[in-house]
């Protein structure tokens, strides 16, 4: 079993409604992501997933979040866009795409929102 991870990063603002702290309040991050895909059969190069594959997914993805505000997006209407959420979000989407097929798939997304605290997301 290979666990092949790719990061990127985007800027984006939000808040957290009914938050009990500061977090209520507009703030911004420079958010890290990282991208875990998983497969037990590697191609004719001995390659899981071409990483710049996986990256320009994963890109195609955070650039329609990057300097936004998130709790204004359409994804974010009906809850709050917290680090769980915005990593749930981010997996859903990246893992409807076409590169991940037969024993290759999309295992975890991170999240980070500083260099201390970060969320994955599994799916069920």
């Amino acid at each position: 079993m290979y666990d092949l991870t790719v990061k990127s990063e985007f800027e984006a603002a939000h808040r957290i409604e009914n938050y009990p702290g500061k977090c209520v309040r507009l703030h911004g991050h420079n958010w890290i992501v990282e991208a875990v895909a998983q497969g037990t059969e590697l191609n004719e190069l001995g390659i899981l997933i071409d990483f710049k594959v996986l990256k320009a997914e994963l890109n195609k993805i955070l650039d329609a979040l990057d300097h936004q505000y998130l709790n204004e997006l359409e994804m974010f209407t009906k809850k709050n866009p917290t680090a769980e959420n915005l990593a749930k979000e981010i997996f859903d989407r990246l893992s409807q795409s076409e590169i991940f097929t037969g024993t290759t798939q999309l295992k975890a997304v991170k999240v980070h929102e500083s260099p201390k605290s970060c969320v994955t997301y599994y799916p069920d």
